[in-house]
């Protein structure tokens, strides 16, 4: 079972997998499949945070990829890259699991091309990789448990005795046997390419340590060569190339079946652990430290990333005191500006009632005036008009039908009310009313004479 199906739910229907699950496992799958390989290329984008991580972009013509190199690695480089530095980086193919990004995480740096040797070493790469001497489908899985160990190499190189050592302490129950020859020299190549053909031939060892100690490029060039290189490709038996240290590359290395990056670690990988178990637990060990650098390497970028985006307490402090002083100043203005105008307000409003009030004691002096006057005034129109009622009074008095009644005079109305005022209007034998100072009496007339005067 993959990783994938190993994390997706127990359902009857197509596995559902979270986000994170499905990265996790797509970051192991990577690193599984994905060994610790040389990448070349162009620097670009470069950034070192102040975690000390260095952060760019490796980039070709074609394509580019993001990398990460972290302070623990980066501390040994021998240069800082800068922008448009041509590179080699050795590094393992990893993801950042939180944004989902491909990335290479970066062990070890190196500036690109060395010269006359190295575009040499290139050339004879790419002609041999085109034979198919690098086809990794012809690369052979090394014995789980080899009886026989077979070592090319000096008798008086360091790398001989670190072999030598790792395997006594790691497998003693290992027999070794040990083709020796020069590894560095005119002729070394010859010598190393017929050491390893006289191992293939003899098959007496089940796997085969090329190896030898560090150096220059020039010191290394033995394992640069063809016939080398075609010795271990004919080999019988599986080749472990051991050469140099562990940022040196040769030829050797991509045409054996597997490269250590030392002497010492092509003598563990070629010596199988005692048990089974012990296997078992140096594998779940190996997961858990990977898983654990994985997490390691996502935390570290989070951090740096979080850290990219914290504000300074201070500068934020900063920038609150001056937001706050101004808005003291617009309160300050806001809390003023409406009080100086109902100010002004008021003062004009207190001068023009002062000038519309009146002077109470000169009206109160006018008013009595005013009503001393009016009282003379209707004092003497009452008098005034007395005096006319009284006229008026004796003219009524002298104009009342009563007093001349009272001179003996009488007034002759007819049945219905009407006075009579002419003796055309009497008739005989009609009833008359004299009205008399005293009362009134009926009368009947008996007969109209019209008398003449």
């Amino acid at each position: 079972m993959n990783d994938l199906e190993s994390q997706a739910p127990p359902t009857t229907g197509s596995p559902v997998l979270t986000v994170s699950a499905l990265n996790q496992a797509v970051a192991k799958l990577l690193e599984r499949n994905f060994p610790l390989s040389w990448v070349s290329g162009e620097i670009s984008n470069f950034t070192r945070a102040a975690s000390g991580h260095w952060y760019f972009t490796l980039k070709d013509a074609q394509a580019q990829v993001r990398a990460v190199m972290f302070k623990s690695r980066a501390q040994y480089s021998d240069f800082t890259p800068r922008e448009g530095d041509k590179v080699e980086v050795r590094a393992l193919v990893s993801l950042y699991a939180p944004r989902g990004d491909y990335q290479l995480s970066v062990e070890s740096i190196r500036r690109a091309g060395l010269g006359n040797l190295y575009e040499a070493f290139l050339r004879l790469k790419q002609a041999l990789a085109a034979q198919g001497l690098f086809d990794p489908a012809n690369k052979r899985a090394l014995p789980a448990f080899p009886r026989t160990i077979g070592i090319v190499t000096s008798t008086r190189a360091a790398a001989l005795r670190d072999v030598l050592t790792a395997l006594r302490r790691r497998a003693p129950h290992v027999a070794i046997v040990l083709y020796p020859t020069p590894v560095q020299g005119e002729g070394a190549a010859s010598r190393i390419a017929e050491a390893i053909a006289t191992a293939s031939a003899r098959r007496d060892c089940d796997v085969l340590i090329v190896c030898r100690g560090g150096g220059s490029i020039e010191d290394l060039w033995s394992f640069n060569d063809e016939q080398v290189a075609r010795a271990i490709a004919a080999c019988s038996m599986p080749v472990v190339c051991g050469v140099g240290h562990e940022t040196d590359f040769t030829i050797a290395d991509f045409t054996a079946d597997l490269r250590a990056p030392t002497p010492t670690a092509a003598a563990e990988l070629a010596a199988a652990p005692r048990s089974d178990w012990r296997a078992a637990i140096e594998a779940a060990s190996r997961s858990l430290a990977n898983a654990m650098r994985r997490q390691l390497r996502e935390q570290a970028q989070t951090l740096d990333w979080l850290a990219r985006r914290l504000q300074s307490p201070a500068a934020a402090v900063r920038h609150e005191r001056v937001k706050l002083r101004a808005l003291e100043v617009r309160l300050h203005h806001a809390a003023t500006n409406p009080l100086a105008k109902s100010r002004f307000a008021l003062l004009q409003l207190s001068g023009r009632l002062g000038a519309c009030l009146p002077d109470i004691p000169a009206q109160r002096s006018r008013l009595a005036e005013s009503a001393r006057r009016l009282s003379a005034c209707l004092q003497a129109n009452q008098r005034h008009r007395r005096q006319q009622l009284a006229g008026l009074a004796s003219q009524l008095e002298m104009l009342n039908p009563q007093r001349t009644l009272e001179r003996g005079y009488a007034i002759v109305t007819d049945h219905k009310g009407h006075i009579v005022r002419t003796p055309a209007a009497l008739q005989p034998r009609q009833l008359i009313t004299l009205r008399l100072a005293q009362g009134s009496a009926d009368i009947s007339i008996a007969s109209v004479q019209p008398k003449l005067e």
